[in-house]
């Protein structure tokens, strides 16, 4: 079974963010795929966090108030494991301390903190699961890199 990451870009897909679901169908018919195949799928904390940015920046408001009634509403079932995907715990401090030395470096590469905490999980489940694959599902080309096969 494969574990799959769930990056910011699907998740403004599935939750139809204006200004960033580029490809919705195609997530979606994706998104029954993986279901299908019965996935085990996370949802990254700061998939979350920079979800909910985004949603914050919708230039209208009625179209932002939407958006954002559909984000709490799949978050909080998430939560509450009743939808198809899991949110990450949050790491601790001692991760975190080691990600900001990481930062700079990848600063310069233009990999955000956002990312690199994904990155950073993704490593912890391959980790975690040697036997399982362990994928980034995402339409961002910088993070489809990272898809291991046992």
């Amino acid at each position: 079974m494969t574990i799959c990451l769930v990056d910011t870009s699907i998740f403004c897909n599935l939750l139809e963010v204006p200004g960033r679901c580029q490809d919705k169908q195609a997530v979606l018919e994706g998104l029954e795929q993986k279901i299908h195949d019965r996935w085990s799928l996370l949802l990254p904390l700061a998939a979350v966090i920079e979800t909910g940015n985004h949603i914050a920046h919708c230039a209208n408001g009625a179209n932002r108030r939407s958006a954002a009634e559909r984000f709490v509403r799949q978050v909080r079932m998430a939560m509450e494991g009743k939808a198809p995907w899991v949110v990450t715990p949050i790491s601790d401090t001692s991760d975190w301390l080691s990600w900001l030395d990481d930062f700079p470096d990848n600063a310069m590469r233009g990999v955000s903190i956002a990312d690199l905490t994904i990155i950073k999980e993704y490593e912890r489940q391959c980790a975690l699961n040697p036997a399982r694959r362990v994928m980034v599902w995402t339409l961002d080309g910088d993070l489809n890199a990272y898809d291991r096969v046992p």
